[in-house]
């Protein structure tokens, strides 16, 4: 019995033990928030904290390069040698954002980062139609008020080409057949016109035959038919571009059938 009351006390003596050596190692994180960067390495140089400033913002409360913001938060119990985040405030905004859509990349990043700004991102896109390296968009646009971050992201166009494809013949083929492909290809059906029919020359005059001619009676002229309209079943006799020509993605394709 006493053997058993020596390990439980024994016991109860190593948890305590324990639990003051971990929680003696914790300590409370400072209030940091309004200080100067040397100021707070002061405060957490005391509990045997760290701090690193990861970010900076615009703040019309707090001053120029005075910590905006931490974490963890103040009060926050953490192990000695923990890393506290801050953010350092760049005081109000002074300087406006400026309009660079239209302009090459090098020129759009040469006007920001003159005016003090930085470049956050830029994002490319292949369009048809738009010249290639030119700002599309930006964020913030152009003298944006209430701005955080002294950073501007930019949308560009692509500076590579887009692909091109050598035109292939579809003279003999169906209408219908020839959308199909030109719709898996990602291509575009562009105007379909119906040829008019061939010409069929008249009979050569007869000399011989003069005073019969003159003796038939007139036969009335045909009445004219609508024109006809092409189907899926028409059958393509040309072609624009022609067969050959290299043409980009997504480009229309005409046709003349019958």
């Amino acid at each position: 019995m006493l053997a058993l009351v020596l390990v439980i006390v024994a016991m109860v003596s190593a948890l305590t033990t324990m639990r003051l050596a971990i929680h003696g190692q914790e300590v409370a994180v400072p209030a940091l928030v309004g200080l100067t960067p040397t100021e707070a390495e002061r405060a957490v140089g005391g509990p045997g904290l760290q701090i690193a400033i990861e970010r900076q913002y615009y703040s019309p409360q707090i001053p120029e390069g005075r910590i905006m913001s931490q974490l963890p938060l103040p009060g926050t119990k953490v192990r000695r040698g923990w890393q506290v985040r801050v953010a350092q405030s760049l005081g109000p905004t002074r300087v406006a954002i400026p309009d660079v859509t239209g302009q090459s990349e090098h020129a759009a990043e040469f006007n920001i980062r003159r005016r003090g700004l930085d470049v956050a991102s830029m994002a490319q896109i292949s369009s048809l139609g738009l010249p290639p390296d030119q700002v599309l968009a930006q964020s913030p646009p152009a003298n944006a008020t209430q701005v955080l971050a002294p950073k501007i992201s930019l949308l560009i166009t692509a500076t590579g080409d887009l692909p091109a494809f050598v035109m292939p013949s579809f003279i003999g083929q169906t209408l219908g057949s020839a959308n199909r492909t030109l719709q898996d290809e990602g291509f575009k059906l562009g105007s379909v016109t119906v040829a008019p029919p061939p010409v069929t020359p008249g009979d050569e005059a007869n000399p011989t035959a003069g005073a019969d001619a003159q003796a038939a009676p007139p036969v009335a002229a045909p009445q004219s038919s609508p024109p006809a309209q092409p189907t899926p079943a028409s059958i393509i006799v040309s072609q624009s571009p022609g067969v050959g020509q290299r043409i980009p993605a997504g480009a229309a394709v005409s046709f003349e059938v019958r």
